[in-house]
């Protein structure tokens, strides 16, 4: 079982999630559960409109980083993309790390490019639709 998983038998995706954790290495099973608790802190705000575009924070890349850490790096880094647009992607990244053993530096580069691939399509969505008066 799910560490803090209520005991219940739960829907079919709850049921396969249960399956595949206990299929995994204790190491993958840790590895899960970072990417879960990620995954369940995005909080959905509803903030003031913005008048300026925010410029993402410089954190630089440590030499050795793993890809949950490079996953909040990049959450932190680019604070201003909503995580529902990375959720896909990330999610695909993070499974072919995981499940199809694609090496963290090879993911972290494609995590990087994707979030800010992200942040330039926001960036420019933004100044398409802001006047150019509050530019």
């Amino acid at each position: 079982m799910l560490p803090g998983m209520p005991q219940s038998n739960g829907s079919a995706e709850e049921k396969r999630l249960r399956k595949l954790y206990r299929d995994m290495s204790s190491q993958d099973q840790a590895t899960l559960m970072r990417f879960a608790e990620f995954l369940a802190g995005s909080p959905t705000l509803d903030a003031e409109p913005m008048t300026e575009f925010p410029t993402p924070e410089n954190i630089p890349r440590p030499e050795q980083e793993s890809v949950v850490k490079a996953i909040k790096r990049l959450t932190a880094t680019y604070p201003m993309v909503p995580r529902e647009r990375l959720l896909n992607e990330t999610s695909s990244l993070m499974t072919a790390h995981v499940i199809h053993g694609k090496s963290a530096p090879v993911v972290i580069e494609e995590l990087e490019l994707m979030f800010a691939q992200h942040y330039t399509t926001l960036k420019a969505e933004f100044e398409k639709e802001t006047p150019p008066a509050l530019l």
